[in-house]
């Protein structure tokens, strides 16, 4: 008997005994289905951790300034200034691997208006190296530099949507915006870029799409803040490639405290450091799914070995006759395990489709984002095959070692 002939034999018998193969079918299929399903929001979990990341940089360290209220900064001021550009030129000059820095500063908006049309978007200064260090490119004009900022100009870059807010049907490039009282002008516009969410790990991501972006320098020299402020909410570093985001952190760290007075105000995020909590995170979670599915695969194989074996049973004569007209053990345990991987096959095909529905349906309720992969097939695929194998071996070796005589007499 051929591969094929055992083939149609398999699907002949699992087809004459239908309601128990799909008893046993069952296990395989919620396993393979949580495989697949896990597999499929881990990527997808993966694929958007990814993307929030990149828009911070791996190889960059953001320092923030620590919110307090005015009482507590009363008291930090009498020892620390705060985070300010002079913290970035310092850091810059001394620490050697430190490549691009940018600092950031919101500013405190009650009018945004151009055209006759107001806007709910914030303002920001920063340093021209901004955007590069946020992976942003400009869609229509360009970024400011360096001798605009130095000379105190009034322009701006704006995000898309504050883009068509404005000027739906014209180019915004070279129109004027008023910002409270500062009037500044449009020379660039950057790029839509879209995240899934707008915080990773506790730190808040996105909104540049509606956003005025200004020269800090600019920013701080024409717009009020309250004496006691930060002159700067944040500002990033980027580190030379090959070095240690986790080092540079602990110089910059000292220096920094160093500069403020061992004034416990200011704090370092490492986003190298936030991907590899969310790495961690994801591997406890995908341990747990991966050992309630071996357990549902586990079930899955041992009901595959009954079915075989209670499928050797009933065709023990058949078994004997096979023996009798010159069947080798070979082949009589070929034709069972052909069976049994005709099983875990058709489980595993069933138990694929399950679990692309699965994920699905918990992305639709939980908003989560979801990637398939071709390897997670392979894999399930794979383990399957594995299943239908160890488990038909006992199966299959018993039916070829049946002596045939015994197997003909056999009622």
């Amino acid at each position: 008997m051929n591969f094929v002939d055992a083939l149609k034999d398999a699907w002949e018998e699992l087809w004459h005994h239908r309601m128990r193969t799909t008893l046993t079918l069952l296990g395989m299929i919620f396993g393979v289905g949580a495989v697949i399903a896990m597999l499929s929001i881990g990527e997808g979990a993966e694929r958007e951790a990814l993307k929030l990341v990149d828009s911070m940089g791996l190889r960059n360290i953001i320092v923030k300034a620590k919110p307090m209220d005015e009482q507590q900064l009363k008291e930090v001021r009498e020892h620390s200034n705060g985070l300010s550009i002079r913290d970035v030129e310092v850091l810059s000059n001394t620490l050697e691997y430190i490549e691009i820095s940018s600092a950031e500063k919101k500013m405190k908006t009650y009018l945004v208006i151009s055209n006759g049309v107001t806007s709910d978007a914030s303002v920001f200064g920063v340093s021209p190296s901004h955007f590069t260090l946020s992976g942003f490119d400009a869609i229509q004009g360009a970024f400011f530099s360096t001798k605009h900022n130095n000379a105190f100009e009034q322009v701006a870059v704006i995000g898309a949507i504050t883009a068509e807010n404005f000027y739906s049907e014209q180019n915004p490039i070279g129109q004027l915006i008023k910002v409270n009282h500062v009037w500044v002008r449009v020379i660039g516009v950057i790029e839509n870029k879209q995240l899934d969410k707008n915080e990773f790990q506790g730190i808040k991501l996105g909104g540049e799409n509606n956003r005025i972006f200004i020269p800090i320098k600019t920013a701080i020299k024409k717009f009020k803040s309250p004496p006691l402020n930060n002159e700067l909410d944040t500002f990033k570093l980027q580190i030379k490639e090959g070095i240690s985001p986790y080092l540079a952190a602990i110089g910059i760290e000292k220096l920094l405290s160093l500069r403020h007075g061992d004034v416990d105000d200011f704090e370092i995020v490492i986003p190298a450091k936030l991907m590899a909590q969310h790495q961690e995170t994801r591997q406890i979670f995908t341990i747990v799914m991966s050992a309630v599915a071996s357990i549902s695969l586990l079930v899955g194989g041992i009901g595959i070995m009954n079915i075989m074996l209670a499928t050797v049973l009933e065709r023990t004569k058949e078994i004997g006759l096979l023996r009798a007209v010159g069947a080798r053990q070979k082949d009589i345990m070929n034709l069972f395990m052909v069976e049994s991987l005709t099983v875990s096959a058709i489980g595993g095909v069933l138990g694929i489709l399950l679990g692309f529905i699965i994920a699905q349906i918990i992305a639709s309720y939980a908003n989560w984002k979801i990637g398939f992969s071709f390897l997670s097939i392979i894999l399930s695929v794979g383990v399957c095959a594995l299943v239908g194998l160890v488990f038909g071996i006992f199966p299959a070796r018993k039916a070829a070692k049946m002596d045939p005589i015994e197997a003909l007499q056999r009622d």
